[in-house]
This record gives C-alpha cells, sequence and structure tokens, in this order.
C-alpha cells in the first residue's frame, strides 16, 4: 500500500520562502506522475510527469519549481515571492506502479495536504 504524505507548510510574510517535501512510502515500483494542488477545488499547482515534463498553473510561473528525488521517492515545491493569494492548503498527488500480492498494479494517492499561509 502506497502511502502520500506533505508537509512543510506554515506561516511566512509576503515575499518569504518555503519548501514543500512529499514523501511517497511503500511497495512503490515507479513514480510516473507527481503534482501539486491547491485549495477546496484542488486547483493545479505544479505536475511533473515522467521525471522531466513539468507544467506550472500562469499565477506561479517563475516563482514555484517542482523538483524530484528519484533516489528516496520524494518530490518537492519550492515556493519563492509568495504573496498572500498563495495561502491555502497544498496538496501533493502520486500516480505510478506499485507492487501488491505477488503483482504489480497502477497507484494514484493523494496527501493529507499541508497549510500555507502568507501574511501581508
Amino acid at each position: 500500500q502506497v502511502q502520500v504524505v506533505e508537509s512543510g507548510g506554515g506561516v511566512v510574510p509576503t515575499g518569504g520562502s518555503l519548501k514543500l517535501p512529499c514523501e511517497v512510502s511503500g511497495s512503490v515500483v515507479k513514480i510516473s506522475r507527481m503534482g501539486w494542488y491547491r485549495g477546496e477545488q484542488r486547483d493545479l499547482v505544479a505536475v511533473m510527469a515522467n521525471g522531466e515534463t513539468t507544467k506550472y498553473a500562469d499565477s506561479v510561473k517563475g516563482r514555484f519549481t517542482i523538483s524530484r528525488d528519484n533516489t528516496n521517492h520524494t518530490g518537492y515545491l519550492e515556493m519563492i515571492s509568495l504573496k498572500p493569494d498563495d495561502t491555502a492548503v497544498y496538496y501533493c498527488d502520486a500516480g505510478g506502479i506499485e507492487y501488491s500480492r505477488s503483482f504489480s498494479r497502477p497507484f494514484d494517492d493523494w496527501g493529507q495536504g499541508t497549510q500555507v499561509t502568507v501574511s501581508s
């Protein structure tokens, strides 16, 4: 069973920075996609496919960077020049292949979210 856990949220002033880790654990064979979303509607913030292709929401381009450490199945969302509008719960979603009961199968799991608050 795969688990996705975000961390690193907190309260920062306008213009501040945060780096959010997303740890994927369990019987992971391969992670093919990892994405960050925010808010009740889980709006797309950034997504990385196959460890290379990235896509960002227009509102965060140039300020946020998505990355992955393939050695330990951990992804990151590095955020700089934060604005009050960036305040939200940030969720990580990971998809790929897991090993379960002697065979491989796809997985797509969400974390519980981490709160980011940018004070004005």
